[in-house]
């Protein structure tokens, strides 16, 4: 069953109300949304994701951007490069994808090089090692962040590390040791999200040089003209959006065929 402007009108609400109801508690952004591919192989992926095809990917995510972008949330989409197509899961080990540069380049990347400079605010790279391109995760990798994301698709906004307390991050050393390693590479920030030692032990430890561009990409990130949710929740387009939205769960999966 194909729908493709029924998936994108959907795809455009759930963006926006995700980001109303964020905003209008104070929350700036969320790290949304997934742009990997669906491949059937990565349980921890799985329904995240949009679509197998990255043109689907591409034109679901470009619909729940604008929905985002409707309430005033920037977009931070991830596992750049591509997260969909290994098995292990990065919160529980470190996943090794062995495909060469340019297949990734025609599939996983694609969402990500055509929203990077219309559309997403930031990018989180995956703690994965594409051993074909680098040894390094290409959270850590300057390969990866400095070379193709920066120089070769010209990004110029926020790259936030994904959590250093995942296992996937473990081959770098201690959670201060990850975020260093992460900044060094190209990351504007870092994040430790699971384990409250780690966090003192990075503030504690971390010495961050004062860049004025890495500021002025993090300032970026913050939210504008949030809605009060008692407002927020008492007006007709939040009724509307959350029943669409609730309606979803005995609906057939939608499939977005641009065919």
């Amino acid at each position: 069953m194909q729908h493709p402007k029924l998936t994108l009108e959907r795809a455009e609400v759930s963006g926006w109300l995700m980001a109303a109801e964020l905003r209008s508690v104070g929350v700036d952004f969320s790290f949304a949304p997934v742009l990997d591919l669906d491949y059937g192989i990565s349980d921890i992926i799985g329904d995240r994701s949009f679509h197998r095809d990255p043109e689907a990917v591409t034109a679901i995510a470009r619909a729940y951007i604008s929905g985002m972008k409707r309430a005033w949330m920037p977009a931070v989409g991830k596992h750049f490069p591509g997260h969909g197509a290994v098995e292990i899961d990065s919160h529980l080990g470190l996943p090794v994808d062995s495909r060469h540069f340019e297949d990734m380049l025609q599939a996983d990347m694609l969402p990500f090089r055509q929203l990077c400079n219309s559309g997403l605010d930031g990018i989180m790279p995956a703690h994965i090692v594409y051993e074909k391109s680098d040894a390094l995760p290409a959270g850590f990798s300057p390969f990866w962040i400095k070379e193709v994301l920066r120089e070769r698709m010209g990004f110029q906004g926020v790259v936030l590390s994904d959590d250093l307390s995942m296992e996937g991050a473990a081959v770098i050393g201690d959670s201060l040791a990850r975020a260093e390693a992460a900044l060094s590479a190209g990351c504007d920030m870092v994040l430790v999200c699971n384990k409250p030692e780690s966090v003192i032990q990075v503030i504690d430890g971390l010495k961050i040089d004062n860049d004025p561009v890495r500021h002025m990409r993090l300032i970026r990130l913050h939210g504008r003209h949030a809605m009060k949710r008692e407002e927020l929740l008492a007006s007709a387009e939040w009724k509307a959006a959350a029943q669409t939205v609730l309606s979803y769960a005995p609906d057939p999966e939608l499939e977005l065929d641009l065919a």
